[in-house]
C-alpha cells in the first residue's frame, strides 16, 4: 500500500458494502449490500476494508467533499477568522454564516461534515466486526488481528474525537454519540459523556509499533498525539498529555519508521515532494492521475486555489483567502518578536486593495515573521517558482473578499502535471496531503502542557527549537537575485517571557497561530484556551476585519457569543434520530 488513498480491488467491493451507510439513515452501522461479511473474513478483505476507513481521513466520498474537508479550511481556519470565505458572495454561500457566526442547524455544510465522520466510524465498525470474523475463522493470525484491532480503534477515537470538537458542549451537557460494532442505533443519544470511550479508542493505537511499513496507517506515534490532544481538548488534562507528547518528541517516527523532527527549512514543510518528510509525523495520503479522475487527490481542497486562468496555480476558484488580521500578526518588533500584546494591527502590512496589476505597487517595508511568505501570497512576493505574486488579477473578486491567497497547499509550476491531475476541469486536485501532525505541532503541545503544569522550562526551549528553524535564513523567500524578498526579522524569547505560567501561554499560543496558520487548527486551540478566551479574541479581530474596506461585505453585524464555541447539531440528523438526538444550544 504505498499511498493509502489508491483503491484497490477489495477497497472496491468494500466500498460496495459500505454503500449508503451514513445516508437516510440514523447511524446505521450494519453494511448494506449483497455481499456477506464473511466472504471478506481474510487478510486481505479485513485489511481492505481498514484502508476503506482509512480513505475517510480527508474527509472525501462521492457524497461528499470540500463541505466536510478534514484539513479544516471552513471550520478551523475559517470559523477562527485566520481566513476568510474568498471567491465572490454567491459562490458556496453555506460557508458564509459559518464566517459570521450565524450558521443555524439546517445549514448543509454541517450535515455533510456529520455524515463524513460517522461514516468513517462506520467503516472502522465494519473492520472490527470483520477481523472479529476473520480471527474465529482462523484466516489471520492473532497478531494480525491485532494489528487491525488497533488501527481500526484508534481511527474510531480520532472519528469521535473529531465530532466531539465540533458539536460537543459541555456547558449543557449535549455531546455526539458514541457507536462502536455493538451499538444499536436506535438507542443512540447525546446526552451521556462520551469522553473515556474516546480515550480508551486512541489508547489501543498506542499499542501500535511505530515503523507500520507505510505511509498512511497510524502508528504508535500518531496515536499518542491525538491521544495528547484528546486530553487536552476535552478535560484540559495536561499532566496525562505530557508524557505521551515527551514521548513523541524523543522517539516519535512517521508510520513508515523514519525519525520525525523538524524540517531544516520551513518552507519546505509544504512542498509536494517532502509531503511525508522528516516533519511529517502524518499526512493524510492524496495521489493524482491514478485512474480515479482525481477522487484520490485534494479534493476537499480543490476550491483554494488563485482565480487567474494562466500564470498562476489552479485556475479556480480563489476561496480561503487569509485576512489582514492574520497577515499583520507577522510583523515584529526591534528583537523580531511578535507583538504579543496584539499591537500588531497599530500599523497594517500593505496591501493592494483597489489597484490593478498594472499600478505602481511597493510591499510593506517593515519588519516581518518569514513565515508570513510561506503561508500567504502578496503581491509583489516570489509565489513558489510561478514568480511574484501579480495582485488582483490572482483574486477573483478583492472587493469583497480581500487582496491575499493562501500557499502552504498549492503546488509549483514545474510540478504541475505530474503532482496535479491532469484533463480535469482544474489542476487544484494534487497529490499535497493534509499534514495532519507536523513535528512542530508536536513540541508547541508539549511547551503548553509544560506551562500549563508548571513543568521544566514551561515550554520555552520547545518554542524556541520551533522559533530558531524559522529564523533560518537559507529558508526565507528569495527574489531571483537571491536578496531576501521582504525585511524579515524574527528572534528567540529570552526566559523572562516563560518566568510564570500566564506570560508563557501568551507567547505559545501566538506562537502557534503562527507557525501552525491557516493548517486548519486554530480554532480547536481557542476552543481549548476557554470559551471566554474564544469570545474575546474573535471578536477583537472582528472588529478590526470590519474596518477593511472589503469588512462590511463578509461580516456585516457578525458578532461571537457563547453559543458560537461549537456547531449547531445538524437538524437532518435530529430528525433522523426520531428525538433521540437533541441539540446543543
Amino acid at each position: 500500500m504505498k499511498k493509502i488513498r489508491i483503491l484497490s480491488g477489495i477497497v472496491i467491493i468494500a466500498g460496495l458494502i459500505l454503500t449508503n451507510a451514513c445516508k437516510e439513515r440514523f447511524l446505521e452501522i450494519t453494511p448494506n449490500g449483497s455481499l456477506d461479511q464473511s466472504v471478506l473474513a481474510t487478510y486481505e478483505g479485513v485489511d481492505g476494508l481498514l484502508i476503506g476507513a482509512y480513505s475517510l481521513l480527508d474527509g472525501v466520498t462521492s457524497s461528499f467533499g470540500w463541505q466536510s474537508a478534514t484539513s479544516g479550511w471552513v471550520y478551523g481556519s475559517i470559523r477562527a477568522i485566520e481566513a476568510d470565505k474568498g471567491t465572490d458572495a454567491g459562490d458556496q454561500p453555506a460557508i458564509n454564516p459559518i464566517q459570521t457566526f450565524s450558521e443555524t442547524a439546517t445549514n448543509s455544510y454541517l450535515n455533510v461534515k456529520w455524515r463524513a465522520v460517522y461514516e468513517g466510524i462506520a467503516r472502522c465498525n465494519t473492520t472490527i466486526i470483520t477481523a472479529n470474523k476473520a480471527k474465529d475463522a482462523g484466516t489471520i493470525t492473532d497478531d494480525q488481528y491485532t494489528s487491525f484491532i488497533n488501527q481500526a480503534r484508534a481511527l474510531r477515537g480520532y472519528y469521535h474525537l473529531e465530532a466531539w470538537r465540533l458539536w460537543a458542549d459541555k456547558t449543557t451537557n449535549t455531546y455526539v454519540p458514541y457507536v462502536d460494532e455493538n451499538t444499536d442505533p436506535k438507542t443512540v443519544r447525546n446526552d451521556m459523556d462520551i469522553r473515556d470511550k474516546i480515550i480508551e479508542d486512541l489508547s489501543a493505537g498506542t499499542d501500535l509499533p511505530n515503523d507500520m511499513k507505510q505511509v498512511g496507517r497510524f502508528n504508535k506515534t500518531v496515536s499518542e498525539v491525538f491521544l495528547a490532544k484528546a486530553y487536552m481538548q476535552m478535560y484540559g488534562d495536561y499532566a496525562s498529555a505530557l508524557p505521551l507528547l515527551a514521548d513523541a518528541e524523543a522517539n516519535g517516527t512517521n508510520p513508515a519508521g523514519q525519525k520525525a523532527q523538524l524540517d531544516p527549512l520551513y518552507g519546505e514543510i509544504f512542498d509536494i515532494e517532502k509531503r511525508n518528510g522528516v516533519e511529517s509525523i502524518y499526512t493524510v495520503q492524496y495521489s493524482v492521475n491514478d485512474g480515479s479522475g482525481g477522487w484520490n487527490g485534494g479534493w476537499g481542497e480543490v476550491l483554494n486555489f488563485p482565480y487567474k486562468s494562466g500564470g498562476s496555480p489552479g485556475g479556480c476558484c480563489g476561496f480561503f483567502q487569509p485576512t489582514q488580521d492574520f497577515v499583520n500578526s507577522f510583523r515584529t518588533d526591534p528583537n523580531g518578536l511578535p507583538y504579543l500584546d496584539n499591537s500588531y494591527n497599530d500599523e497594517e502590512v500593505t496591501n493592494d486593495e483597489g489597484l490593478t496589476p498594472d499600478d505602481p505597487f511597493t510591499p510593506y517595508a517593515g519588519r516581518l515573521d518569514p513565515r508570513l511568505d510561506w503561508s500567504v501570497g502578496r503581491r509583489g512576493i516570489p509565489f513558489w517558482d510561478w514568480g511574484p505574486m501579480t495582485g488582483s488579477d490572482w483574486i477573483r473578486d478583492q472587493s469583497y473578499a480581500g487582496p491575499y491567497v493562501g500557499k502552504k497547499q498549492v503546488y509549483k509550476k514545474s510540478q504541475e502535471g505530474k503532482y496535479t491531475e491532469v484533463g480535469n476541469w482544474t489542476s487544484g486536485w494534487t497529490a499535497n496531503g493534509y499534514r495532519m501532525i507536523r513535528y512542530a505541532d508536536v513540541l508547541l503541545l508539549k511547551a503548553e502542557c509544560e506551562a500549563m503544569t508548571n513543568s521544566d522550562d514551561l515550554g520555552l526551549g520547545e518554542v524556541n527549537a520551533v522559533r530558531a528553524r524559522a529564523a533560518n535564513p537559507d529558508g526565507f523567500v528569495k527574489n531571483d537575485d537571491g536578496t531576501n524578498a521582504a525585511n524579515y526579522v524574527i528572534g528567540l524569547y529570552p526566559a523572562s517571557q516563560f518566568d510564570n505560567t500566564a506570560d508563557a501561554m501568551t507567547a505559545i499560543r501566538f506562537e502557534r497561530r503562527l507557525e501552525l496558520g491557516l493548517e486548519g487548527h486554530r480554532y480547536y486551540d481557542l476552543q481549548r484556551y476557554g470559551y471566554d478566551y474564544l469570545v474575546t479574541e474573535l471578536n477583537r479581530i472582528l472588529a478590526h476585519e470590519k474596518t477593511m474596506p472589503w469588512g462590511n461585505a463578509l461580516y456585516g453585524n457578525a458578532t461571537v457569543g457563547p453559543e458560537d464555541v461549537n456547531f449547531p447539531i445538524p437538524q437532518r440528523q435530529i430528525d433522523l434520530s426520531n428525538g433521540n438526538l437533541v441539540q446543543n444550544r
